[in-house]
């Protein structure tokens, strides 16, 4: 009987981690839908006097493509840095601005691909390795222009943190995973992304 609880009692948990992107998704067209779609389609019909769904999101998904242009260009950065100078004089709005940033960074670490590949970095002490990113080399004058490994060790969950090392190319492991795999699971905490590495 106990056997049978603790089966359940796993298979139950299982079944939670299997629903969770589902229920996320969902909520995701909720929030599209009924904040979004059905406002901006409602206060389309009261001067226009035509109701046309998904008008709303199709709006949105504009807005958005043209606040893409407008970071990416000199003005943009320029309006955008002038918020932040406002929003980091403000105490409760800093603190909110600053998280919003790091996960907007986070999310444009792959889009950026300034990471050339992934390798264990043998780090702090024997034995104990940790993920790290090769973001370029360097030439160390002083070893007869030895090149240098320039490694980004992230931190966890917070991978826009992290220790930048020098390390020669045989001092690394070549874990023979992705670059997808690997920020999932620093990101996670290890919880999801590598399963093995070489």
């Amino acid at each position: 009987m106990k056997k049978y609880f603790a089966w359940v009692r796993i298979y139950i948990f299982r079944g939670l981690l299997a629903i969770i992107p589902l229920a996320l998704s969902v909520l995701a067209i909720q929030f599209f839908y009924v904040v979004i779609d059905k406002r901006i389609v409602r206060w389309v019909s009261h001067f226009t006097g035509y109701s046309i769904p998904g008008l709303g999101i199709l709006l949105f998904l504009i807005f958005l493509l043209l606040l893409g242009f407008l970071a990416s260009n000199m003005l943009g950065k320029q309006i955008f840095g002038l918020i932040e100078k406002i929003a980091n004089r403000l105490p409760i709005i800093k603190t909110t601005y600053q998280v919003g940033k790091q996960l907007s960074q986070t999310l444009s670490l792959p889009e950026r691909q300034v990471f050339k590949k992934v390798v264990l970095v043998d780090f702090l002490s024997p034995g104990i390795w940790m993920v790290g990113f090769v973001t370029g080399t360097v030439v160390d004058r002083t070893k007869k222009n030895e090149t240098l490994l320039k490694v980004f060790i992230p931190t966890t969950p917070n991978p826009t943190s992290g220790w930048l090392v020098l390390v020669k190319e045989s001092d690394i492991r070549d874990p023979d995973i992705s670059m997808e795999e690997a920020m999932k699971a620093v990101i996670s905490g290890g919880i999801i992304g590598v399963e093995e590495i070489k």
